[in-house]
């Protein structure tokens, strides 16, 4: 092989390599991307559930049981995108980052199982079970009352690190 062949080979390797470095994010750059999405969905979840509560207790069933229903998909999308991020790490991620994450998953599984929670206490209500609807109310609160400790460790960890953390990675 003449020089000039080499040369053409290795100048046509170098391009490839550089495309698709240039065509590659790394998992902090996917997180950055996506956490405005998932701060977004557990915004309108928190507020969608925030919504549900005030209308049970005005004994508003159906649009409650329809905010409740928003407030779970809007949390179960973040949390979808969430695993998402946590099954594609990889090694540009580091462990402050991957226990933001994790403590992100853990708060939402919390308002997940509190939107359970309000749904069954709304279909109490609505049959006149007030004892049963109240005792779902108190376990639906009891839940986001406990996401609110990951909520804190994550805070924390911001508060910590903050030069990890872009503004728009913040939950």
């Amino acid at each position: 092989m003449s020089k000039y062949i080499k040369l053409i080979i290795f100048i046509l390797i170098l391009g490839l390599v550089s495309a698709a470095i240039l065509y590659m994010d790394s998992s902090v750059d996917n997180m950055n991307k996506l956490m405005p999405e998932i701060s977004k969905g557990i915004v309108n979840g928190d507020k969608d559930y925030n919504d549900a509560v005030e209308l049970v207790n005005n004994k508003n069933y159906a649009n409650s049981m329809n905010k409740a229903i928003s407030a779970g998909n809007n949390y179960n999308n973040s949390l979808n995108k969430l695993h998402i991020l946590k099954n594609n790490f990889t090694s540009d991620v580091n462990q402050v980052h991957k226990d933001y994450i994790n403590n992100a998953i853990l708060e939402l599984e919390l308002k997940l199982k509190a939107v359970d929670k309000l749904k069954e206490s709304i279909e109490s209500f609505k049959v006149n079970a007030n004892y049963t609807g109240s005792q779902y109310g108190f376990e639906a609160n009891d839940y986001m009352n406990q996401s609110m400790k990951y909520k804190d460790v994550m805070d924390s960890l911001v508060s910590k690190n903050p030069k990890l953390f872009k503004q728009n990675f913040i939950i």
